[in-house]
């Protein structure tokens, strides 16, 4: 009950906030989201066992900053895109210079902003350009090809996708994600995209899909390596903001590729 309840009140929220939201409202509650996110990648990164622990100290602010930047320059656009490059070369600069971190270090802290800042950054554009209806597109196919590849999986699952990263997905499972998925994107990119094809819509609706997949693998593998079962217990049953977005993080720049040439 506690899972059902909370996945309502946080689809409501978002929901409301991709319908109602205007573009600069939008864009900041994306940077929020990045900060609570790469807040919950670096515990996952401190959780580590020693000797693959990569030596981020969690409350240095140049990371959290930064991954802001990203995110609020990259859905920006115009002059405030080129946050990017100079973010990312700051945080070089302080981790190196000032905090004495190895290079290597520093590099990490600005892959971790990246990782999270840059598709939720781009997720805000694809909202301010090509409509709230886009953006419920992708998540919508998102969420059928998450739902689809459980109860593919529960039914037909017989073999393992990645035993050593998700020992409970199934090739079977991916693939009925894949198909639902990309139905869904074709259905639905007919109402919300009529200028796009058919051919063209299930083309990035396989990429979508099978993007998303590798967003889940890559943080399953995070976390198995830390040796925890969420990325935090912000979302009552249903882990973090990062379990949430794990699979956006990688669709969203795709989609938002994909949306260039029409919007």
């Amino acid at each position: 009950m506690t899972r059902l309840l909370s996945g309502v009140v946080l689809a409501a929220a978002a929901l409301g906030a991709i319908l109602f939201l205007p573009s600069q409202a939008l864009r900041l509650l994306a940077g929020a989201v990045a900060l609570a996110a790469v807040h919950e990648l670096l515990a996952i990164m401190r959780a580590l066992p020693e000797g693959a622990k990569q030596r981020l100290n969690p409350t240095v602010p140049s990371i959290y900053l930064f991954t802001f930047l990203v995110c609020y320059g990259w859905s920006s656009g115009g002059p405030w895109s080129q946050l990017v490059p100079v973010a990312a070369l700051g945080v070089l600069l302080i981790d190196v210079l000032w905090a004495g971190r190895s290079f290597g270090d520093a590099a990490g802290a600005v892959a971790a902003g990246l990782y999270i800042g840059v598709p939720l950054g781009a997720l805000a554009v694809v909202h301010a350009s090509a409509g709230p209806e886009a953006v419920l597109l992708l998540i919508g196919t998102v969420v059928v090809s998450d739902s689809s590849q459980y109860y593919t999986g529960r039914l037909l699952g017989r073999h393992l996708l990645a035993p050593t990263v998700s020992p409970k997905k199934t090739i079977e499972g991916a693939v009925g994600g894949l198909v639902f998925g990309t139905a869904a994107m074709v259905v639905g990119g007919g109402l919300v995209l009529p200028s796009v094809g058919r051919p063209a819509l299930a083309a990035i609706g396989v990429a979508v899909v099978l993007l998303g997949i590798c967003g889940d693998l890559f943080e399953s593998r995070l976390k198995r390596s830390a040796g925890v079962k969420d990325s935090s217990t912000l979302i009552p049953g249903h882990g973090g903001v990062l379990d949430r977005i794990d699979a956006l993080l990688f669709a969203t720049p795709a989609f938002y590729l994909f949306l260039r040439p029409w919007a």
